[in-house]
């Protein structure tokens, strides 16, 4: 069962809300603007809060997830998700959103889910192709930077993996904080810096599959790359009109390479500019390829992309134009998928 609930999570009605044991998975995002409180704080002055699930401490940046195994959710009435997504089909807490509703699906009696919606900070542009070939089995059946939010994902997501669980979003027009701060202000995880890191996720996070570090550890990840076999020599990288590269230098205080100095570069976006982060960066590894022996790409990076036009350009077999002529039909191929699962007026769109 699928509803979709035009007023907030604290006007609901629904006897395990009210009455139920209550789990509450979430992160930061909780937080209520009007309340000057937390999710899990409304749950908690009810008397019905039963269980917190939220990412644990990690050490390297980037690495954290949200835990909970099935004997933690078999005593609930209720879990209610809040966390904010990134825009990115891997992006750590979606795919834990995910996970637990594939768990649920596999419950004899799961609890119901309440998804508490939110913006996409990365907007409603679409960058990449749908998974092809060996994939994480958390992958999702959409583009690399998808344009929906939580709540459509979660639809569709539920809905292609036949689960017949009581699956209820609550817009994300109601919330008084989705009014009044914009969706990155509390940041989705711990190596977002802030409002342009969405626009970079996309592509920059593949850099953590090679040994090029994406800026984790500076304060703007995704937004620097380096490593200290890079020796920026003057000759510009390549770069799509609308975006500067900056030659910089950085240590980073945690990650690949820590304590070491980097070389590398910022990536300005000027203003207006509209950024395909993903092709830029099988672009640039391409580049680094062919011009820095040291460079190396972890086969997991290949299980991310999930794409087999994309990996050969990468192993050096086709030229970038073929890369950007299958990726151009994928993403038209991807949007009209999506459209089945919007659950707001703004349509998702292509990067031109």
């Amino acid at each position: 069962m699928f509803s979709f609930r035009t007023t907030p999570i604290g006007d609901q009605l629904d006897k395990a809300l009210l009455q139920g044991k209550v789990g509450v998975f979430c992160t930061p995002a909780c937080w209520d603007a009007s309340r000057g409180n937390y999710l899990y704080d409304l749950f908690r002055q009810r008397g019905n809060l039963a269980a917190i699930f939220m990412p644990g401490e990690e050490s390297q940046p980037g690495t954290a997830h949200i835990s909970f195994e099935v004997g933690d959710l078999a005593a609930l009435d209720a879990v209610v998700v809040e966390i904010q997504d990134a825009g990115s089909r891997y992006f750590p807490f979606t795919i834990d959103v995910l996970r637990l509703i594939s768990t649920l699906a596999s419950m004899q009696d799961p609890p119901a889910l309440y998804i508490v919606d939110h913006p996409n900070p990365a907007g409603r542009e679409v960058e990449g192709t749908l998974p092809a070939g060996e994939t994480d089995v958390w992958t999702p059946a959409c583009a690399h930077r998808h344009g929906l939010t939580l709540g459509e994902l979660a639809q569709m997501y539920a809905g292609e993996n036949g689960s017949q669980i009581s699956l209820h979003v609550i817009s994300a027009d109601v919330a008084y904080t989705a009014r009044t701060l914009m969706p990155w202000m509390i940041p989705p995880a711990s190596d977002f810096a802030g409002v342009f890191t969405p626009y970079f996720y996309c592509g920059g996070k593949l850099w953590t599959d090679t040994n090029v570090n994406p800026g984790l550890g500076t304060v703007r990840p995704y937004e620097i790359i380096g490593a200290p076999f890079i020796k920026p020599d003057g000759n510009p990288v390549p770069v799509p009109e609308g975006v500067l590269a900056r030659p910089c230098t950085f240590v980073p205080l945690a990650g690949l390479y820590e304590g070491e100095q980097c070389f590398g570069w910022q990536f300005v976006l000027t203003p207006g500019t509209r950024y395909h982060s993903l092709l830029h960066t099988v672009q640039l590894m391409r580049y680094f390829s062919e011009r820095y022996s040291q460079f190396r790409i972890s086969d997991s990076l290949f299980g991310r992309l999930a794409d087999p036009v994309m990996a050969e350009y990468l192993r050096g077999s086709i030229t970038f134009d073929i890369v950007e002529e299958h990726v151009k039909s994928e993403e038209q191929r991807w949007i009209r998928k999506a459209k089945r699962y919007l659950l707001y007026d703004d349509q998702p769109i292509r990067i031109k």
